[in-house]
């Protein structure tokens, strides 16, 4: 079967030598084009390595993009993190169509942020599907879906890269062999469960220190490492990667204003929430790298007393 790889990134990357290291007939790769002054995509890299051509159209709208397309014969089009909007003309053009990877448990959580805000809103479970990508967003028929726990510690890196990311390569891998024996469903999405969230920006992801901790703790966990829950110092931001919630067992546990720097200890700072407190582990100063809380606050002469914007 002729396989054409579309995608971008890391993952892309793992998609693609996953399907060479088994012997799949890719016949070339699309990847999104770069922006001037930018490294090469690590999937371009991989794709050039292997011997394979590569193409970058910035639109797939162009009739002249989809001629090329068509000279490829191409019976499957895998799509790896795919960013530029592929009508379906585009995607119906292999004899088998298109699939795609998406982030959680469609239709639920469709969009760009689907791993923040299922961490954010407090599930204990996300997933993966493989679909039938349409001329909807995360709209088409599902294929296959897997499941995995968050748990109670899980931030959106340990998420995606301890779970989703590898999973996701298998159940690519799962799905192309549907596909080459026929048995591909293409199960409709339930409209009525559907739900779409916006990109999960640094606008969402400001710390309210007058919340509970649960909502804060999800916060900080499902912003970790991008965009980075954030408060504010004297005007300056901070980003809030770690912490641990303290929760509050008696009016002592909290005995601080909103915002209020309590503590600060050989691991890091512990500042008051409206039920609790946080100790504050690893931090990263707007326009720096990122730092163990200690050290920041160290260099940064942080004193009990001090107070975050709540």
């Amino acid at each position: 079967m002729r396989i054409v790889v579309h995608g971008q990134q890391a993952f892309g990357k793992a998609v693609l030598e996953a399907l060479l290291a088994r012997g799949e007939e890719v016949v070339a790769v699309y990847v999104a084009p770069e922006k001037e002054g930018q490294k090469a995509d690590p999937l371009k890299e991989a794709a050039l390595a292997a011997g394979l051509e590569v193409r970058q159209p910035s639109s797939y709208k162009d009739e002249a993009v989809a001629e090329e397309f068509r000279a490829l014969k191409p019976d499957l089009q895998v799509m790896a993190f795919v960013t530029l909007f592929v009508p379906s003309s585009f995607l119906n053009i292999p004899t088998h169509g298109s699939i795609q990877y998406h982030p959680s448990l469609l239709p639920a959580y469709r969009g760009a942020s689907a791993i923040n805000w299922p961490i954010i809103k407090g599930e204990t479970e996300t997933g993966l599907s493989i679909f039938w990508p349409d001329d909807g967003l995360d709209t088409g028929d599902v294929l296959l879906q897997k499941t995995t726990p968050i748990g109670p510690e899980d931030t959106l890196g340990s998420v995606y890269f301890d779970h989703l990311f590898p999973m996701g390569v298998e159940a690519i891998l799962e799905a192309v062999d549907l596909v080459k024996a026929g048995k591909a469903p293409r199960i409709k999405q339930d409209e009525s469960r559907a739900t779409y969230e916006g990109l999960c920006r640094k606008g969402n992801a400001r710390i309210d220190w007058g919340k509970p901790w649960q909502q804060i703790d999800r916060l900080i966990r499902g912003c970790n490492p991008s965009p980075g829950a954030w408060t504010t110092l004297g005007g300056q931001v901070l980003k809030i990667l770690d912490a641990r919630p303290l929760p509050a067992k008696t009016p002592k546990d909290i005995g601080g204003k909103l915002g209020e720097v309590v503590a600060v200890e050989q691991d890091g700072f512990v500042v008051v929430c409206a039920d609790g407190r946080f100790r504050v582990t690893r931090v990263q100063p707007e326009g720096e790298a990122k730092a163990p809380a200690a050290d920041w606050a160290r260099a940064a002469g942080l004193e009990p007393g001090a107070r975050f914007d709540a």
